[in-house]
């Protein structure tokens, strides 16, 4: 077998940042000559892309990576890789050095662009290899992709965080905040626009506190990446409510190509949890941005993230939580459970919140928000949206899937007598008469 007949199968744990990570690593790769294939037990080199910020990501690679060893076993020369976030902690090092023997290539999140190097070095010299940065030097450019859809893409515009909240993991494994400049954000979008692309979702840990350089902030490169020909839509993730400023709530209203929808985390409605989780704001303040949002941009859709259990949290802290969720009306929320990340001020916090109180005040949080977003859902029978269309529903292989503006997930049917081809619509935007309403979906009939 020639090293251009290699095939190779990416497993991504993770958030969009992950997702970008394994595209890059997938472009790079496809330019060497591998060929990427969806079937893992075939493929001659496995890489896993870790994520650090949830227990149960690290259960579930730990577990994968343990399936490995058959397959190791019984095919020497298969290659066993893995990077992302969990590289970034040493304790993960040498846990693999010592349990998990059968790894071939550690590499962390701020030498992705080596990866290729490094295993050509595996191939050539018959060795293991770890290469782990503390930090990311300089910001590499120019590195390839391999798309999941040709006509949306990621866009990395900044990278690491610097804001340190006493749960989170991730400033420790993606280093502090550096930005790009604004000329290779711009340059990469316009490629994206000539190869077909027609939206772009701008990636940062903290994506609205980039600052290219002087004159530009998260606003200003917003407005110009509104006058790229060909770009439709511009959506980004994950902002921050401490720098979500009046710029970017005027960018709303005045560029037509970002989209009505925004992720503003709130992880909690309790003054006294938030000071502790140490996001710089406090409730009052999240509700204003929230109010000054919707009176600028009426029926903006807003999504949120939402820690239970944190460290501390009473039963009046909790209600505080479902109370700010009655009163902002969230279209959706990631609700998670916290969970210990060893290396964070609150993973040393001695009232730690017993398993079976999260599990149950976990319950009523999911039955609130569930509710709020089948009522709001229930809101667009018998509307036209714009759907742009992502390709066959996962759900219906009969129907085809895509987004509002407003990122509300659509499923459509394309009738056998309609004389087209529903092939031919992805990447089109249709529009869509909405027929029903569910708590994570709508159904509709394309108006062709």
């Amino acid at each position: 077998m020639t090293e251009k007949q290699r095939t190779f199968h990416i497993t991504t744990f993770g958030c969009q940042m992950n997702e970008h990570d394994s595209e890059i690593i997938a472009g790079m790769l496809t330019e060497q000559g591998l060929v990427q294939t969806d079937d893992r037990d075939s493929a001659d080199i496995e890489i896993m892309n870790t994520c650090s910020v949830r227990e149960n990501a690290d259960k579930r690679f730990f577990g994968t990576l343990g399936q490995l060893k058959h397959r190791k076993e019984r095919d020497p020369s298969f290659t066993v890789c893995v990077c992302g976030c969990m590289m970034q902690q040493q304790s993960v090092i040498d846990t693999l050095k010592a349990k998990y023997p059968w790894v071939d290539v550690v590499f962390g999140t701020h030498n992705i662009h080596e990866f290729p190097d490094l295993l050509e070095r595996v191939h050539r010299e018959n060795i293991r290899l770890t290469s782990i940065y503390p930090d990311m030097e300089e910001i590499v450019e120019g590195l390839p992709a391999k798309r999941l859809f040709r006509h949306k893409a990621l866009v990395n515009i900044m990278y690491g965080c610097n804001n340190f909240c006493t749960y989170c993991i991730v400033p420790y494994t993606r280093g502090r905040e550096k930005s790009r400049c604004p000329e290779a954000v711009l340059s990469e979008i316009r490629d994206l626009a000539a190869d077909g692309v027609k939206e772009v979702m701008l990636l940062g840990q903290i994506v609205n506190s980039y600052k290219g350089d002087e004159n530009t902030g998260f606003p200003e490169l917003i407005r110009m990446i509104n006058d790229v020909p060909g770009i439709e839509r511009i959506r980004f993730m994950t902002s921050h409510p401490k720098d979500l400023s009046d710029g970017l709530i005027k960018a709303f209203t005045d560029c037509d190509k970002l989209c009505k929808n925004i992720h503003l985390p709130v992880q909690a409605g309790s003054d006294r949890i938030l000071k502790r989780m140490n996001r710089h704001y406090d409730r009052a303040k999240y509700l204003e941005l929230v109010d000054k949002l919707r009176d600028a941009v009426p029926g903006i859709t807003i999504s949120t993230d939402i820690i239970v259990g944190f460290p501390g949290e009473t039963e009046e802290d909790f209600l505080d939580t479902l109370s700010l969720v009655e009163r902002v009306r969230y279209d959706s929320a990631f609700t998670f459970l916290y969970s210990v990340r060893n290396g964070t001020p609150a993973a040393k916090y001695p009232d730690q919140i017993p398993e079976d109180v999260k599990h149950e005040r976990f319950g009523r949080l999911v039955e609130l928000v569930d509710s709020i977003s089948a009522e709001k859902n229930l809101a667009y029978l018998g509307t036209v949206q714009d759907v742009l269309v992502e390709g066959p529903s996962k759900n219906d292989k009969l129907a085809l899937a895509g987004r509002t503006d407003g990122f509300k997930l659509v499923n459509f049917r394309v009738e056998d007598n309609s004389g087209i081809d529903p092939a031919d619509l992805a990447g089109k935007t249709v529009k869509v008469k909405i027929t029903d309403a569910k708590t994570f979906s709508l159904f509709g009939e394309p108006v062709l």
